[in-house]
């Protein structure tokens, strides 16, 4: 049986949310399968800050997600593969959200918008690289249709990132 998914907000992220996004993800949960530690403040003061210059040259980037009650809870969007290794030139399409906001359909909700924002920007086609194990982004890469195109060699982790894929 298929819930009804929450409501969630997606805005441009403000430098306000670079503190936000700080906290909620200082959790070593959320960064199991980003490295394990937490960011300093100043990665994302400086992420939101590249964001709101991707949102303004092409009209998408990695959005701050709010919750109905207006609360940050994460982020979702896309953005140019930001690496030397893996899909370059692709969009990437990605999400993380805190602890507590798992499980709820969140990320699921705030992906289907993304991808509409992304057709609507002209974007044909996106990625979404997940870390062998993450189950939970698994989940939602195949709830968007997304299906597995190919692996990389990760350069910080002994094991191959599944790049999956989906035609806009």
């Amino acid at each position: 049986m298929n819930r009804a998914l929450p409501v969630v907000r997606l805005r441009v992220p403000t430098d306000e949310d670079a503190v936000a996004w700080h906290r909620i993800f200082d959790d070593p949960d959320v960064m199991e399968f980003h490295g394990g530690a937490s960011a300093e403040l100043s990665v994302y003061e400086e992420l939101t800050a590249r964001q709101r210059r991707h949102d303004a040259e092409r009209g998408f980037c990695l959005w701050t997600m709010a919750d109905d009650r207006g609360r940050v809870i994460g982020f979702t969007g896309a953005q140019p593969w930001p690496h030397e290794w893996g899909p370059s030139g692709e969009i990437e399409i990605g999400w993380r959200l805190g602890r507590e906001f798992w499980g709820k359909g969140y990320a699921t909700a705030a992906a289907q918008m993304t991808l509409e924002r992304l057709r609507a920007a002209g974007v044909k086609s996106v990625v979404a690289i997940v870390r062998p194990g993450n189950e939970r982004s698994v989940s939602v890469t195949k709830r968007l249709g997304m299906e597995l195109r190919e692996t990389y060699p990760h350069p910080r982790f002994d094991e191959e990132a599944l790049c999956f894929g989906l035609h806009l």
